[in-house]
């Protein structure tokens, strides 16, 4: 009968898949959270339809999947399909979560009227920021994938597709902020700013949401940016502890936010303030004008039917 030999987990010039053995009741613990989280996202999406946000959804599923992965290899620390599987999916799943904060910017811009203000036009904005995205995603993709090669060349390559990956992620997460941040003050301080109090509550919760998300993506990218920078014998990826502190606690804390400041929130909203936001306007702006007309039409016919009554009389 024969067998077969693994390198020790302790040696730095073997590539290995663990360097540690994965906990069973931390991978059970993250995958039951984000089977909740998720599956609550995913009512919400339905009954709501916002199908825009659908990316963030998937990216909630990878996170499942992927710590369902991490569970099943608590059997056998080298069976290479669970690893690849927790390895790919938990590295690609927060830029999906970022495609949809970037996609809920230009929401809030198009909710507060607010379009002039944006130093990026607005039908340019979410194209060009989730371009970069995918971008981020398909090297960090391409590279989880080719380190399943198990040759520690391949491995090397892969690893650097993945930070490029992770930096592009970063720069482009950099620019978003700055973008959304010029784009606040702009509108902020106009002359002319006025919105109902409920519509402006609703706005400033979603920027303080996507400020939230993003500053917790963005600490996470880092980290991966450093555990890959240190190597397969790295420090981080000798301690499990650190990918549950800066990745799983961190991207299930996005999940909770966005269920607690969702999106659709804007939408539900939004029709039922129109007529509120035209009054508070006065005489400017299309919904304005509208609300002006028919008040205008409502008043002449009032005034006909009580001359014609006069008349009767």
């Amino acid at each position: 009968m024969s067998t077969t030999t693994h390198p020790s987990l302790n040696d730095p010039t073997a590539w290995v898949p663990y360097r540690y053995h994965p906990s069973l009741a931390a991978a059970v613990i993250f995958l039951i959270a984000f089977v909740i989280a998720t599956g609550w996202h995913a009512v919400i999406l339905f009954r709501r339809r916002t199908w825009y946000y659908t990316p963030f959804l998937i990216g909630g599923i990878f996170e499942l999947i992927g710590y369902c992965g991490r569970a099943v290899s608590t059997g056998d620390i080298w069976q290479l399909g669970p690893f690849i599987i927790q390895s790919i999916l938990l590295l690609v799943a927060p830029a999906l979560f970022a495609a949809s904060i970037y996609i809920v910017l230009g929401r809030i811009i198009r909710f507060t009227g607010g379009e002039v203000y944006s130093i990026i036009p607005l039908k340019w904005l979410t194209k060009a920021f989730v371009a970069g995205d995918v971008l981020a995603f398909l090297c960090q993709m391409g590279g989880g994938g080719i380190q399943a090669a198990q040759s520690s060349q391949m491995f090397s390559l892969g690893e650097k597709l993945i930070i490029v990956g992770l930096f592009l992620q970063v720069f482009f997460f950099g620019i978003f902020i700055t973008v959304a941040t010029v784009w606040r003050v702009r509108f902020t301080r106009q002359s002319s700013y006025q919105l109902t109090a409920k519509r402006d509550t609703l706005w400033r919760r979603q920027m303080w949401a996507l400020y939230g998300g993003s500053g917790l993506i963005m600490v996470r990218s880092i980290f991966r940016i450093v555990e890959y920078l240190m190597g397969n014998d790295g420090y981080t990826l000798r301690h499990e502890y650190f990918l549950y502190i800066f990745d799983a606690v961190l991207m299930f804390l996005v999940m909770l936010l966005f269920l607690w400041i969702h999106p659709s929130q804007l939408t539900i909203f939004g029709t039922a303030e129109d007529t509120s936001v035209a009054m508070e306007r006065g005489s400017t702006g299309p919904n304005a004008q509208g609300y002006q007309s028919v008040r205008h039409s409502v008043g002449s016919a009032d005034k006909s039917l009580l001359g014609r009554f006069m008349a009767g009389r």
